[in-house]
């Protein structure tokens, strides 16, 4: 199995914490809470594939361009050259689709936006967000039907990465019903769930690799991560099962 290398390795280990890169075809799950640090991690990833080569899209629910790159500045990640040279794609996806005149399958468009699946990878950040905020997802939840629309979902992601595409989505588990959550995490080849707890004032983040299929080597069972101003994401420690 071929794999996309995240990079920077002189930089930091991250490339090295995720067994050399991330599979090639493969849709990945990123869960945690508001603040773990999903976005960080998933901004990681992306810029760090970029220098390696990879056509990368990224796609923010909450960050506008100007935003986009002023919080890849402030972790050191440059990435204005590689958007002047459409190395990266960046795509906002404002998610108030309730409304008079806002009525939107915001779902509908993020999978029929042709520009954004040419690319070698692609980030949705928040995946969970478009989920919470798509009217048609929404009531299927309130009609008791979310899993069926999940799985419908599912299949649109597995054709998205049937031709070596790689898909990778952010969700934060507590404002979705676990029961619409389950086929997402049952189709996922990787899936990491972010948790945080205080030391004083500290807050420590760790990655803890619920399933990692066809990881290029071993890869450690929990990974604990900082994030700092000027630097990015710093691996901290390793927990090898």
């Amino acid at each position: 199995m071929n794999h996309y290398s995240i990079g920077l390795e002189d930089r930091d280990r991250v490339n090295d914490a995720f067994g050399g890169g991330l599979p090639q075809g493969s849709i990945v799950l990123l869960e945690g809470a508001d603040g773990a640090g999903k976005s960080v991690v998933s901004q990681r990833c992306a810029y760090g594939m970029v220098t390696e080569g990879t056509a990368v899209a990224y796609v923010s629910t909450e960050l506008r361009a100007a935003e986009f790159i002023e919080q890849m500045h402030s972790l050191s990640y440059d990435v204005v050259r590689p958007l002047l040279d459409d190395r990266l794609l960046f795509l906002h996806a404002p998610v108030d689709a309730r409304g008079p005149g806002r009525e939107r399958d915001l779902l509908g468009r993020l999978f029929d936006a042709g520009t954004l699946w040419r690319a070698d990878a692609v980030f949705v950040d928040s995946f969970g967000a478009l989920l919470r905020n798509d009217p048609s997802f929404d009531d299927a939840a309130a009609e008791g039907d979310a899993d069926h629309a999940m799985e419908r979902i599912v299949r649109s992601l597995k054709r998205a990465v049937a031709s070596g595409r790689t898909v990778f989505l952010t969700v934060d588990p507590t404002g979705l019903d676990a029961t619409a959550l389950g086929p997402l995490r049952g189709v996922a080849d990787v899936y990491f769930a972010i948790e945080t707890s205080t030391v004083g004032q500290d807050v420590r983040r760790s990655m803890v690799v619920r399933r990692f299929a066809g990881m290029a080597s071993p890869v450690d069972d929990t990974i604990g991560f900082s994030v700092e101003q000027g630097r990015g994401i710093t691996i901290e420690s390793r927990t090898i099962a």
